[in-house]
């Protein structure tokens, strides 16, 4: 008995490679998706356009690299201190917000890290959403790293929702008011 259950254990053993280790499975632990989720919400009383979006740390720490050269350390204490100038240039420049057919400017406010995305807030001051008749997005956010991102935008005003999800190709989306 003993030698037979010594030979289902060599068995067994000989099935799995003695040299695998943690990293051979590292690939099939990181995110097979790659999207962002990003909230634009008018406050009628301020008459600011809110915006909220998240985006996976390890994606934009990869933008960040191998567009600015740059290791941001986001989510770290040595955050380098050009990440949040290459980050704001790069928002700035993929997110593009038109008022009316109007490009508007938006204020970058700060970030947070909540598990394993970041949290970016930005706002457009005194936007004339009240009065406006339409709002359109573009959001090519990692969309240059990734040919599968995909941006999910919705937007919030007067009571309605629109939402979009904005790929490669077609990164523009419209709400029109009456």
């Amino acid at each position: 008995m003993m030698k037979e259950i010594a030979l289902i254990g060599f068995f067994f053993l000989g099935l799995f490679p003695s040299n695998l280790s943690v990293s051979d499975f590292e690939e099939d632990l990181s995110h097979k998706f790659y999207v962002s989720v990003t909230r634009m919400e008018h406050k009628a009383s301020t008459d600011e356009l809110q915006i909220t979006t998240r985006i996976f740390i390890d994606d934009l720490e990869k933008l960040l690299e191998e567009r600015y050269g740059i290791d941001a350390g986001l989510d770290t204490s040595q955050e380098n201190p050009l990440a949040k100038e290459y980050l704001i240039k790069y928002l700035k420049a993929k997110m593009v917000i038109r008022i009316n057919g109007e490009l508007v400017s938006y204020d970058y406010l700060g970030k947070r890290f909540e598990y394993d995305q970041v949290v970016l807030y930005m706002e457009v001051p005194k936007s004339g959403l009240k009065t406006a008749k339409s709002i359109a997005v573009e959001c090519d956010l990692l969309n240059d790293l990734f040919e599968e991102q995909k941006n999910i935008v919705h937007v919030v005003m007067r009571g309605k929702k629109k939402s979009y999800v904005l790929i490669r190709g077609n990164n523009k989306g419209m709400l029109n008011f009456p």
